[in-house]
């Protein structure tokens, strides 16, 4: 593969299958295929409605879109608004081919267009290349937030 016919662009309402396969592949890395409940209608209509919750940037080479970053923008009463990146993800076999780091910076960039001065994201403490390739860009991985959550039926 060739990552300089690589192409990265906005998503659109065609990419919702490769999102949500793409959505499914990191569930289960994550060890949680079952919490994924969200379907290709509803990431149609959250993400591709007349209020968009969301924004996508995809990986494509040859037609096939090999990731994706998932995407919005939130607000923080001490830096304003925010780009919050939901899910980043590039397919198993195609990981460590150079395929994440223009994807990532695609997304940095949006940020810094857009003018927001932080940009955040999660990822698991155990996961060891992602922490590496944050890394790698100075990301403050700082392990003194707890996460809190409730989920309602």
């Amino acid at each position: 593969m060739n990552v300089n016919n690589l192409i990265i662009r906005k998503g659109t309402q065609q990419d919702v299958p490769s999102l949500l396969s793409l959505i499914k592949e990191l569930a289960i890395y994550e060890k949680a295929e079952n919490e994924v409940i969200v379907t290709e209608e509803i990431l149609i209509r959250d993400g591709f409605g007349e209020h968009p919750l969301y924004q996508l940037a995809v990986a494509e080479y040859e037609g096939s879109v090999l990731g994706i970053a998932l995407y919005y923008f939130a607000y923080s009463t001490w830096k304003g608004r925010y780009l919050y990146l939901e899910d980043f993800v590039v397919k198993e076999e195609m990981r460590g081919k150079g395929i994440g780091k223009p994807l990532f910076q695609f997304i940095v960039n949006i940020a810094k267009e857009e003018g927001v001065k932080r940009m955040g994201w999660q990822v698991l403490d155990w996961n060891e290349p992602a922490i590496k390739f944050y890394e790698t860009y100075g990301a403050d991985l700082s392990s003194e937030w707890l996460n809190g959550r409730l989920y309602f039926d």
